[in-house]
């Protein structure tokens, strides 16, 4: 049994997942880049529907990198305790906020490298912002994107980075940043870690998990 679907048949894919979420974007709740970035960071193993419950009440009192350095590690920690690891969080926030300021003039970088030099910032927090904050072509693996992708056929990789590899190798590159996009969606509402919902899912016809271990 193949192990990716071809350029052709993840385009068809692509196309299935478009018409079924045509309004498919970013979830977590910001209104410029570095509020993108504090909720991205915050949203480690946590749903973003509590990040946003969290950061409506962050954004109003804290806005731009100063103000969370007026705040102790333990302070912040108490603000942001709901997304679960909030002493790391809390500790990884107040070094990019200090970053910031003495390296960028408090303004978010825009390439992936200078991204990921911020403390608490992978590849995948870096590629979120740079699609969602800067309109730049990238393709943000997470959990769900890794799974979903993996799943069906657009990548045959066992680890995040090689799973990037693969849909940067399979997808246009101006097809990136809507495909994460797709794939989250998908994978929140039909493509469940645990329980997939194969019987509504309608690329049925194309997935190689409902190939291979549920349709025998």
């Amino acid at each position: 049994m193949k192990k990716m679907l071809t350029k052709e048949e993840i385009t068809e894919v692509l196309n299935i997942l478009l018409d079924l979420y045509p309004d498919a974007k970013a979830e977590l709740n910001y209104s410029n880049p570095f509020e993108l970035l504090i909720a991205t960071i915050l949203s480690a193993q946590c749903t973003d529907v509590q990040v946003n419950k969290t950061t409506e009440k962050l954004f109003k009192v804290l806005k731009i990198p100063e103000d969370y350095l007026k705040l102790t590690e333990e302070e912040l920690g108490e603000k942001i305790r709901s997304c679960g690891f909030y002493k790391t969080k809390s500790k990884n926030i107040l070094s990019t906020c200090r970053l910031l300021i003495d390296k960028y003039n408090g303004e978010i970088p825009s390439t992936l490298e200078e991204l990921m030099t911020l403390p608490g910032v992978g590849r995948k927090t870096a590629n979120v912002v740079l699609s969602n904050a800067f309109s730049k072509p990238a393709i943000a693996v997470d959990t769900h994107v890794f799974r979903v992708s993996n799943r069906i056929g657009l990548a045959n990789s066992d680890n995040v980075l090689d799973t990037e590899k693969d849909l940067m190798d399979n997808i246009d590159k101006d097809m990136w940043s809507k495909a994460h996009h797709l794939l989250i969606f998908h994978g929140r509402r039909i493509c469940k870690a645990r329980r997939p919902l194969c019987e509504k899912c309608p690329l049925r016809d194309f997935c190689i998990y409902y190939k291979e271990e549920v349709n025998k």
